[in-house]
């Protein structure tokens, strides 16, 4: 039932996005680009979800649900916000979202179906960006999700920007207590990895 919901959020942020472009008139044509990545992120993260594989172990409590929930799914309702009408955030906006849904789609090809929202342990990838980074996809993900607030900049969209790097790095310890305690490979593997930007962290 969670997988559905989650992925029905993301398809409507999707359709609400492609409807926002088929109404948008005389747009400039940054803008127009910027949501339209913005949609193809979504509905890309819409059946991400749905095809996911089941889990070995996730993390218990509820503290790393609600993580996993506000950082999922609470920061894309910027979507609803104004609109930036200057074409250098847009411009920029498009960079952001367009190479974040690569570095997803990357990803994925290496992850599979062991994608997961919820801190959960399903395999050990160390294939593409996962011989360098523990956390490829949460750092793709905030990648776009840069260039989604520079659509819609102001200062709250700034706020829940750094919240969100707060709550992902969040996620990112609970994930890694539980593919440790479930995963005796991953011991070795995370001595050798940086988990999101080499030589820094």
């Amino acid at each position: 039932m969670t997988r559905f919901l989650g992925s029905a959020w993301f398809l409507l942020l999707g359709l609400t996005v492609t409807h926002k472009l088929g109404s948008s008139g005389g747009e400039p044509w940054p803008s127009l680009v910027a949501s339209f990545c913005t949609a193809v992120f979504y509905l890309t993260l819409a059946l991400l979800i749905l095809i996911r594989a089941p889990a070995k172990a996730q993390a218990e409590g509820l503290l790393p649900r609600i993580a996993a929930f506000v950082g999922t799914y609470w920061p894309w309702t910027i979507t609803f916000f104004d609109r930036t009408e200057g074409a250098l955030p847009n411009l920029l906006s498009t960079i952001c979202v367009l190479a974040g849904l690569i570095m997803i789609l990357v990803t994925i090809r290496h992850l599979g179906r062991s994608f997961s929202l919820v801190p959960q342990a399903r395999s050990v990838v160390q294939t593409g960006p996962y011989r360098w980074i523990k956390h490829p996809l949460y750092l793709s993900e905030e990648i776009v999700f840069l260039g989604v607030v520079l659509q819609h900049l102001s200062w709250m969209t700034v706020a829940l920007l750094i919240l969100h790097i707060g709550i992902q790095v969040w996620r990112i310890h609970y994930e890694e207590d539980v593919l440790r305690r479930t995963l005796p490979e991953y011991s070795s593997y995370e001595a050798s990895r940086w988990r999101l930007i080499p030589y820094v962290w």
